[in-house]
């Protein structure tokens, strides 16, 4: 009767140490999962977004910024999240044939201006200073909300620039410049201060390699349109403006962004394919070795997007005093449409604002004169004595 009792103990500690394996297999298994939804650990997204050229042939580096930006808006950046700096106000400019409109395409069917844009920083006020402001927080106490990048050590900044560069720099209206090494220092200054998690930095200029090329500080990766001595191409030429309207990498890599969507799993390594050299004529480049994590394992929705974390509860809400309240206004709302309704209402509230703005005036029905028609008649009888004479009014009565 033993033999049986020893060999049940082995079975017994082997079904343990199975399930243990499963328990433990079952609880690495959430940890991967939990881990792979937090992977990025940001909690909020924020983009600067930055044209530096001035004049009317600069056309194309400010509907490159104006695409980018209509880009992260459509992915789910606020514009409450988003800094734009636009040296020259091309919409407006009086060599435009269509006012208030800027196109990034040949067949004019996308305006990147839209109704909806928000610029933070416009002509003059795009410096090398406000922008080295912008990043680094220390902008003057009055400056309001919409211009402050308010980030922290959970953001993810997207950081766009075009315009015109050299070896090294970065021209500014063409009548100042910042430097890589400017620019690295700035990047500490952000890493120093806790101002963001990870940083994509993107530059569409001339021999835009050589800007990312002293950075130093941790969690930054790097794009470029072009290497070191090479220049950076426009793209789309339009004979009516006699302007290009984009240049060639940002044009591919917008084409790029036009497939993603807020629940893509599309990653930054498919973005550094996006323009060869075979379309782009230039070489882009890019630079991962300070940042931590693979690119493989980034999402392009990690800094185009917004994040939307979800969060599981198992404890039932209530929302009867909320529906309540909601009901209250509700009928209060009614009431007071009713009131409103009693009352006579004049021309100006039976019309939205915008049609009695564009209505044409009412034209006045014409009415002579007091005497016109009996000074018409004698007029007529005047002309008829001096032509005929006396003798011929016994054929009139």
């Amino acid at each position: 009767m033993a033999a049986p009792c020893t060999r049940a103990l082995p079975v017994a500690t082997v079904a343990s140490l199975v399930l243990l394996s499963l328990c433990s297999s079952a609880a690495s298994h959430i940890e991967d999962q939990a881990e792979q939804f937090f992977r990025s650990g940001h909690t909020n997204n924020w983009a600067v977004l930055v044209c530096t050229s001035r004049f009317w042939f600069n056309y194309r580096h400010v509907a490159n910024t104006l695409s980018v930006y209509r880009s992260v808006k459509r992915l789910g950046i606020p514009d409450s999240h988003i800094v734009l700096m636009l040296a020259d106000d091309m919409a407006c400019n009086a060599r435009n044939p269509k006012p208030a409109t800027v196109f990034s395409h040949k067949n004019m069917e996308l305006n990147v201006y839209g109704d909806d844009v928000e610029v933070d920083y416009r002509s003059y006020e795009v410096t090398v200073e406000n922008f080295l402001r912008v990043l680094t927080g220390r902008v003057p106490p009055s400056t309001p909300r919409s211009k402050r990048l308010l980030s922290d050590d959970r953001s993810n900044i997207l950081i766009y620039m075009t315009g015109h560069g050299g070896n090294g720099f970065l021209k500014f209206q063409d009548s100042e410049e910042i430097t890589n090494i400017e620019l690295a220092d700035a990047f500490e200054q952000m890493w120093q201060k806790r101002r963001y998690n990870e940083l994509l930095f993107i530059i569409d200029t001339c021999q835009g390699a050589s800007m990312y090329e002293r950075f130093y500080s941790p969690n930054i990766m790097a794009l470029a349109s072009s290497q070191v001595g090479e220049d950076s191409l426009s793209h789309q030429p339009d004979p009516a403006i006699g302007v290009h309207l984009m240049d060639r990498y940002t044009f591919y890599v917008l084409e790029f962004l036009e497939e993603i969507n807020p629940a893509s799993q599309t990653n930054m390594n498919d973005l550094f394919q996006v323009c060869p050299k075979t379309l782009c004529v230039s070489t882009p480049g890019h630079r991962t070795d300070l940042f931590q994590r693979d690119p493989k394992n980034v999402l392009i929705t990690d800094f185009f997007g917004s994040v939307r974390k979800v969060e599981i509860t198992t404890e039932t809400l209530s929302l009867q005093h909320d529906s309540q309240i909601m009901e209250r206004s509700y009928k209060e709302d009614e009431t007071e449409e009713e009131e409103e309704l009693t009352e006579p209402l004049k021309y100006a509230e039976q019309l939205p604002v915008a049609q009695i703005i564009h209505q044409k005036p009412k034209l006045k029905d014409w009415h002579p004169p007091g005497g016109f028609i009996l000074g018409l008649w004698a007029l007529i009888i005047m002309v008829f004595f001096k032509t005929y004479g006396i003798k011929h009014m016994k054929f009139i009565f």
